[in-house]
């Protein structure tokens, strides 16, 4: 049997709206046997409904996964907003809701899902690139969020470890196009600067590098493998 199948494993993908790399990471997985549950802010079609930033929507959200399926085998943590406006011009509202979204909602998810992993149970937390540097855009609030999820997801590593559970995070770089990245299509000369930072010399393609680094993470492939922050960007984090 491959390492990386997923078959009999139910798999919760928060964040997973159309477009995104969430999408993608739900698609991976169910292409691998995964029960794929998904969940995003606004629900439509198949998606359920709910706000990372609520304690009582992401513990509603838990109860109806585990009411349907009576288990979590894996977590993907891939909600996130994003705010490009520099620090002076950010307020404190608007600072506190990138956090909470993307660092408090992954932590928050994690809290309450990890008691209904088994001992082989996968957290898969979504951060970026800028986990340890910053880019020439200024969005203060989003570097900070995502540095915390990944020193998050060691701590939560370190935890649940005894438990046989693993937490990872998986950092992309420049994935483009995506319902984030979308916008850089109207500035050419910024997405050749991109593509000129990396050892590859181009950015990530979301249908053909993201799903095999998201399966090693959420499968059996890493069972040893816990704490890490896996950067898949093309080599721009080894300059």
């Amino acid at each position: 049997m491959s390492p990386f199948d997923l078959t009999g494993d139910v798999a919760l993908v928060v964040g997973a709206a159309p477009g995104g790399l969430g999408e993608r990471a739900a698609r991976a997985l169910a292409d691998h046997g995964a029960t794929v549950v998904r969940a995003e802010l606004n629900s439509h079609d198949d998606l359920l409904p709910v706000d990372v930033t609520d304690e009582a929507s992401v513990k509603a959200l838990v109860a109806t996964v585990l009411q349907r399926h009576g288990r979590i085998d894996v977590l993907v943590n891939a909600a996130g907003v994003m705010l490009r406006k520099a620090y002076d011009e950010t307020t404190v509202a608007e600072f506190e809701h990138v956090v909470r979204v993307n660092l408090t909602g992954s932590w928050l998810l994690a809290r309450e899902v990890a008691p209904a992993l088994g001992n082989r149970g996968r957290i898969v937390n979504l951060s970026t690139v800028y986990a340890e540097r910053v880019g020439p855009i200024a969005e203060s609030a989003y570097y900070a969020s995502k540095a915390g999820v990944a020193n998050v997801t060691r701590a939560l590593a370190a935890e649940l470890g005894p438990r046989g559970i693993t937490v990872n995070c998986l950092a992309p770089g420049v994935f483009y196009p995506t319902k984030m990245t979308a916008a850089l299509g109207a500035d050419p000369e910024r997405l050749h600067w991109f593509c000129d930072r990396t050892m590859l010399g181009r950015l990530g393609d979301p249908d053909a590098d993201f799903a095999g680094p998201l399966l090693f993470l959420a499968s059996s492939a890493s069972s040893y493998v816990t704490g890490q922050v896996l950067y898949v960007d093309g080599g721009w984090s080894a300059w």
